[in-house]
This record gives structure tokens, sequence and C-alpha cells, in this order.
């Protein structure tokens, strides 16, 4: 609420205290302090979580209805203010997304405060604040949040796989906290494809700091690697009649954009498959399957 010339001025998206004026019997309206009954607010009995009497202090969600008249609710954003949740997305527009907070609408999330590509469905971490205009809105920015509640790694041992959800990405990686609240980075060198924010993944422990922050990986280890690399080599062979038309000198940006591969893991496949007589190379440096 703010005033102006001593009036009340009460905001959608916002968390008021208001004072119940009078009953009806499919609500209770509440005082919006105007001097004038027809300005008060419904509090519908459908949006009461406890019995009201005439004179009674509430605290309410008060948003638009579909006839944009402001509406009361008690049922509260279940992020507290300053907090973080993992939410889903109702819907996006040109400005940007309306999330599920536990209120009777959704919780807006400026275009300004997201990370990356978001669609209606997806579920993601946000962090519940009042805007410059004392409105309540969600931003996907919650690194300094995730920091706060964050704990070390125990019990957990390199090579051991932990799930967690996408909390942010970065040009090196992505960041995931565990249901158990440890923090876990993944390089991109580890991301064998683009994850989404709020993506749930599980990966391999690959290093623990010092203090309890992970390192993990979504790549299998190497000897499974080169088994599932060969075996996507002699499928791509198969495809093509038998021919493969890069070597180890064919381009690294070639071969990824062909296989999905690096130059390196593309080479410890090729050769695995040699090694194993199921291609041989030939005098170009191509291989040819057996």
């Amino acid at each position: 609420m703010s005033e102006a010339a001593g009036t009340p001025v009460w905001k959608e998206n916002s968390i008021a205290e208001m004072k119940v004026a009078r009953l009806a019997s499919f609500g209770a309206f509440l005082d919006a302090g105007t001097g004038n009954s027809a300005d008060d607010i419904l509090l519908h009995k459908d949006q009461q979580t406890a019995e009201l009497k005439a004179g009674d202090t509430v605290r309410v969600f008060l948003y638009h209805d579909p006839h944009h008249r402001m509406t009361a609710s008690m049922r509260m954003p279940q992020i507290p203010v300053g907090g973080i949740g993992y939410v889903e997305v109702l819907l996006t527009t040109r400005f940007g997304a309306f999330v599920e907070a536990g209120t009777e609408r959704g919780i807006f999330l400026p275009h300004t405060e997201t990370i990356g590509d978001i669609r209606a469905g997806q579920k993601i971490w946000v962090r519940l604040y009042v805007d410059k205009t004392g409105r309540l809105a969600v931003s996907m920015h919650v690194e300094e949040a995730m920091q706060r509640i964050a704990r070390p790694a125990r019990g957990i041992k390199v090579g051991g796989k932990i799930t967690g959800t996408v909390y942010n990405i970065t040009g090196d990686g992505a960041f995931i906290i565990t249901r158990e609240k440890w923090i876990a980075f993944l390089y991109r060198k580890d991301m064998p494809r683009r994850l989404a924010m709020g993506e749930e993944v599980t990966g391999r422990v690959t290093f623990i700091r010092d203090d309890g922050r992970l390192n993990i990986s979504l790549r299998p280890q190497k000897e499974k690697a080169i088994e599932s690399d060969s075996a996507l080599l002699l499928s791509y062979l198969k495809a093509h009649g038998g021919t493969m038309l890069f070597s180890d000198h064919s381009d690294p940006a070639e071969i990824k954009a062909a296989f999905g591969l690096s130059k390196a893991a593309f080479k410890r496949a090729a050769g695995h498959l040699l090694k194993e007589g199921m291609i041989t190379a030939e005098a170009d440096g191509t291989y040819r399957l057996v």
C-alpha cells in the first residue's frame, strides 16, 4: 500500500494487512480506507484459510480477478520474500513470464530477471522480492541465496553419483543444487548436451573441493565412453556404405558437428575399432568398415 493525499492505494500482487469491515454470506469485505464502502475489497470464502469476524486484521495477498477488480486471498506465496523456491512456469509473454508460487494468480518474472530461454511447464529456481513499485516479483538470479543455504558435501566420494537441478548457467558451465543442498559445478566440457535452467541431472563426482563443493561430469568414464563412441562410429559407417570420410587430420569442428565428439574422443574410438579389427585405415587416413 502507498498513500496519496491521505488515501490508501492498494496494489495488485502485493501483501497487505487489512481490517475486516463486514461479513457477507459469500465472504468478507476488507476496509479499503477510502471512507467509501463501495471501494472495500472482497475476500471470498474460498480464499479464506481461517474463520473471520468483523474488526479482525488479516494478512492477505491482493490481485486482480478476471474482471480486473481488486480481490484478496489469505493464501500467501509459498516462498518468503527474499527466499528461493523451485517453481513451475505458467506462461511466458514478451515482457517476461508468470510462475506458480502458491497464490491465486502467478507471480511476475520480468524479462530482465530471466536467465536463458524458458517455456510454460518448465520448473525453475527463483527468488521472491518486492520491486520498486511495491509489487511482488521473482528473479532467476538466485546465486547469492544458494550460497547462503548451501552445505558442504559429506559422505560422497569421487566417482559417486549425485542428482540435482540447474540453478545457473554461465559461459563456463552450469551450477547444480542437490536435495542435500550441496552445490556442484558442471564444466561445459563435461556437458555432452545443452542443459535447461531448472533441469534435473544426475552426474558423476570428479572432484571434491576443500570447502565441500563438488565438480561433476555427465559424461561416462573413459572406458565406457570409448565403447559408446565406438558404437557411434560403427553406426555411422553402416549408414554411409561402410566408408567414413573423416580421419585423425579432420577439422575438430567438422568431427563435432558429425558425431558430437571431441577430436580426442573420435581418435580414441577409431583406435579402439582398429585394434579390434572392425575397421581398416585407408591410405588417405580415412576409415572403412571390415
